[in-house]
């Protein structure tokens, strides 16, 4: 990417439609409602042969810096800080404002490059507010209309002279891309690098302190956040260096129970934050101390097992707790008891407001994420499988006896192992679980989800399958007629 464009204006005026326009997918929550927009969402942006990161920014709004809508702006002006090029959006059918006026004179003094941009310009209705746009002393405006895809040609007229001044840069600054990696390498996991980091979600229900446990991993309030819950609402992405272990970490909206999700705002926001565990590696489920393993907190962290990723559980506002040995003691049999499909995950007890117990969450990350990049090498696995059948053989369901003949290991992220046997649709569900057991407990892969396939072995006899040769068939496959 050889630039970045910050997408500023009002409210409303269509900022998040022009960005998913321009990264050509609906990653920016869109509704006609103003101030859908919370926090700082970065995407790949095409226009033409440009490519470069475009940033969905907050409305600007006259408000107190001690307000939801002050600290948005906070962002927006760190925004405009960062990027190297602004897009200043006005609503042509509405005109230029005073709020426009105000904040076109904040822009001049900040903002390196400005490009003025007159929206919803399709149709006569717009031509005045076009006109008015040249009052801002921004230049010549650009006439869009980001719904409909029109005056994007202006605006790649626009940016390809100013390209062309961060083409240098970004040459020295491209990270490596496009490296090919062998997911079922025997040698061990794919290191996370700069180019590759590692994918880590930040899950739980609303104001679990998601967006607070962020900022204090970061050193700086980059995500909006305060005492109202569920401030964030798209599921933001940042690329960060934790302690020299390159991450991209997915702030998610708070999930709540479906039946009290009723705006269709939340429900937007909500399946954003299903899609990020999805693209995520390492899920972290963030438990609210007070009040741990609601209905909805057991959810996410089957929803992220089912999805087959690596699952850290973290406890957050621990230095609240006042009775921490019984509560952790607490913590630990609800968790063995609710969620055993997550038997020996990590539990990591830690303060997002005051830092304490980042570094044990770090670790429990990096840990998580190898034993879901594991290998066992098929010897290794079936020598293990030998002792298990003779410690406890597999049952003999209606007289039948389950012969189980070899075991391998099929694929990893997550690990996933493949057992030849005979009637494997007659095996117990209970006799599986007793194999994933041993698995996780032998080879040290607590926590992560297994998945254990029973498979029968095709009959090596190739005379079995095939119709028996008759003289009828013989006589009809040479063309001759059939005898009376």
């Amino acid at each position: 990417m050889s630039f970045s464009l910050a997408i500023v204006g009002r409210p409303n005026v269509g900022k998040s439609t022009l960005f998913n326009r321009l990264v050509g997918k609906r990653l920016a929550l869109v509704d006609d409602q103003p101030g859908v927009t919370r926090d700082l969402r970065e995407g790949a942006a095409r226009l033409g042969d440009l490519r470069f990161t475009v940033i969905d920014t907050a409305g600007l709004e006259e408000a107190t810096d001690e307000s939801l809508q002050g600290r948005m702006r906070k962002l927006t002006e760190r925004a405009v800080d960062m990027a190297d090029i602004c897009l200043f959006m006005i609503d042509a059918r509405a005109g230029v404002t005073p709020t426009d006026e105000i904040f076109a004179e904040i822009l001049r003094k900040r903002a390196k490059h400005v490009i003025l941009a007159a929206n919803k310009g399709e149709g006569s209705a717009a031509d005045a507010g076009v006109i008015e746009a040249y009052a801002l002393g921004l230049g010549e405006p650009i006439r869009l209309s980001a719904e409909h895809g029109e005056g994007l040609n202006d605006l790649y007229s626009h940016l390809m002279p100013l390209s062309d001044a961060f083409a240098e840069r970004a040459k020295s600054e491209a990270p490596d891309v496009d490296v090919a990696i062998d997911e079922d390498d025997p040698e061990g996991p794919r290191v996370p690098t700069k180019s590759r980091p590692l994918q880590v979600a930040v899950v739980g229900r609303p104001n679990a302190g998601k967006s607070t446990l962020i900022n204090k991993i970061l050193g700086e309030d980059r995500l909006l956040t305060g005492p109202e819950p569920g401030i964030t609402r798209d599921a933001i992405s940042l690329q960060i260096d934790w302690d020299g272990l390159p991450m991209r970490v997915f702030d998610t909206a708070g999930m709540r129970k479906k039946a009290r999700v009723q705006e269709k705002l939340e429900k937007l926001s909500v399946g954003d934050g299903l899609r990020a565990v999805k693209f995520a590696e390492v899920v972290i489920v963030l438990l609210d101390a007070d009040i741990p393993f609601e209905q909805q907190d057991l959810r996410i962290a089957d929803l992220a097992e089912r999805e087959g990723r690596a699952v850290v559980v973290a406890v957050n506002k621990w230095d609240l707790e006042q009775e921490k040995q019984a509560k952790l003691r607490d913590l630990r049999e609800s968790f063995e008891r609710l969620l055993p499909q997550l038997r020996g995950a990590p539990l990591v007890t830690v303060s997002a407001k005051t830092g304490k117990g980042l570094d044990r969450l770090r670790e429990a990350v990096e840990k998580a994420y190898d034993v879901w990049n594991r290998r066992i090498t098929t010897a290794h696995l079936n020598r293990w499988l030998t002792g298990m059948l003779e410690a406890h053989p597999p049952p003999a369901p209606g007289g039948r006896r389950i012969k189980m003949r070899y075991m391998t290991q099929a694929k990893t992220r997550p690990p996933g192992f493949v057992v030849m046997c005979s009637h494997p649709d007659k095996l117990p569900e209970s006799y599986s679980r007793y194999l994933v057991n041993g698995l996780r407990v032998d080879f040290d892969m607590p926590g992560t989800p297994i998945r254990l396939y029973m498979r029968s072995q095709a009959d090596k006899n190739p005379y079995k399958a095939k119709k028996k040769t008759t003289p009828s068939r013989l006589r009809k496959h040479l063309g001759k007629p059939p005898r009376d």
